[in-house]
């Protein structure tokens, strides 16, 4: 597989991955509003379990294309793409602070 297909599918799934967890941040951060408030085991258990989805989401979309490569003998495109992946990841987060810091109002 050609380089720039596997830097052009590391981006997607990595702008994915930051619109996915926007989503579940914005559901986080907002959780009292749209499902109110949930004290006790229930609300620890219903964090712990969108936690836990969250991740198995996570893994299946970061590493999920990459374990198929790589069982189809494609190991190199799947470390390779394992690799842009993370970079991306780096670099739209290093982005995204670069952003809020030059928008957060000096004390």
């Amino acid at each position: 597989m050609p380089k720039g297909k596997i830097i052009l599918s590391a981006i997607f799934q990595s702008i994915f991955t930051v619109v996915y967890v926007g989503v579940v941040s914005y559901i986080i951060s907002n959780g009292e509003v749209l499902f109110g408030d949930i004290k006790g085991f229930l609300g620890v258990a219903l964090f712990l379990l969108i936690f836990v989805i969250s991740a198995a989401i996570m893994a299946a979309i970061v590493f999920g294309r990459a374990v198929v490569w790589y069982l189809d003998g494609k190991k190199k495109e799947a470390i390779r793409l394992v690799f842009y992946e993370i970079a991306s990841l780096i670099v739209i987060a290093l982005l995204v602070c670069f952003i809020f810091v030059q928008l957060s109002p000096v004390s």
